[in-house]
C-alpha cells in the first residue's frame, strides 16, 4: 500500500469508495461483472458459494466500484483475477481497490482498456527484446510465423496468476509494485532465455505452444527465492529507457495496423 501510492490516495479520498458504491450503476456493467464473477478462482475455497465470507461478494463490489471510478474502462477481461487475488491477499475491499486503482491506473495504463493497447504492445515489447537478447527463440517464432500474443499473452493480462505458483506470483506481485511494469519482462525474459534450449527443439505452433506452457511449470519457478534471483540476474541489464523506447515505436505499429 505504502510502495504503490495506494496508502496516500486513500488516506486523500476518504469516503470515496463507499460513494463509489453508493452511485447510480450502468446496468451493462453490473451484469458484465456478475457474468465473471463464477469463473474467478472457482477452485479457491474463499470463493465458494458456501464459504463463509464468500469473496464473490466483495468481488463484486471492488469491480463495481473499480468501473464507477474509471467508466472509459468499466470492466474488461482479466480485471476478475486482479482484484480477486488482491482481495486474497489484504482480506479488505477498500484496500483491494486502491491497490487495484495503483496497478490499473498508474503502473498498468492501458492494459485493461476496451482497445487494451498498451497489453498489445508490451506483447510486443517482449519480442523485441527477446529479439535482443535471446535470438535462437526469436527466430524459431519468425520461422513459424507465431505472435507473441498466441503464447505470452495470458502471462500479462493476468500478471502470471493461475501461470505460475502462488508464492511466486506474490514476490512478483511485490516488485510490481514496488518497482513498476518492467519487472514482466523480467520475468518473461527469464523463463524464455533459462528455457531456451528446450523451445528452439519445437517442431511447429502446437510444439511450440505447448513448450510455452511447460516452461511455467516444475522446480525452476517453485523455488520462489532462488527464481527472484534470476530474474535480476539472467535476463542482465534492462533500462527502463530501453523499455519506453520499444514501447512508443510497438505502440505507434500497433495503432497504425489498427486505424
Amino acid at each position: 500500500m505504502t510502495a504503490s501510492g495506494a496508502q496516500e490516495r486513500l488516506e486523500r479520498n476518504p469516503g470515496y469508495y463507499q460513494s463509489l458504491l453508493d452511485a447510480q450503476h450502468d446496468p451493462k456493467l453490473v451484469e458484465t461483472i456478475r457474468t465473471d464473477l463464477h469463473r474467478t478462482f472457482p477452485d479457491n475455497i474463499h470463493f465458494r458459494k458456501s464459504a463463509d465470507p464468500c469473496l464473490q461478494k466483495a468481488l463484486f463490489n471492488v469491480l463495481l466500484a473499480y468501473g464507477e471510478h474509471n467508466k472509459t474502462v468499466g470492466y474488461c477481461q482479466g480485471m476478475n483475477f486482479i482484484a480477486g487475488y488482491l482481495l486474497i491477499i489484504s482480506k479488505d475491499e477498500e484496500t483491494s481497490f486502491w491497490l487495484m486503482e495503483a496497478l490499473l491506473d498508474r503502473i498498468l495504463p492501458d492494459y485493461y482498456t476496451p482497445a487494451m493497447l498498451g497489453l498489445k504492445a508490451d506483447q510486443e515489447v517482449l519480442g523485441e527484446l527477446v529479439r535482443m537478447k535471446v535470438p535462437a527463440v526469436w527466430r524459431l517464432m519468425q520461422d513459424h510465423g507465431v505472435m507473441w500474443t498466441l503464447v505470452v499473452s495470458r502471462w500479462f493480462i493476468c500478471l502470471f496468476i493461475d501461470i505460475l505458483p502462488v508464492e511466486t506470483v506474490l514476490r512478483i506481485w511485490d516488485c510490481l509494485f514496488y518497482e513498476g511494469s518492467k519487472i514482466l519482462f523480467r520475468v518473461a525474459l527469464t523463463l524464455i532465455h533459462h528455457h531456451q534450449d528446450e523451445i528452439v527443439q519445437a517442431q511447429n505452433l502446437p510444439d511450440i505452444c505447448e513448450r510455452f506452457k511447460r516452461i511455467t511449470r516444475g522446480a525452476f519457478v517453485e523455488d520462489c527465492h532462488a527464481f527472484m534471483q534470476r530474474i535480476f540476474q539472467e535476463p542482465g541489464s534492462l533500462s527502463m529507457s530501453t523499455v519506453a523506447k520499444l514501447r512508443e515505436s510497438c505502440r505507434a505499429r500497433i495503432a497504425a495496423g489498427e486505424s
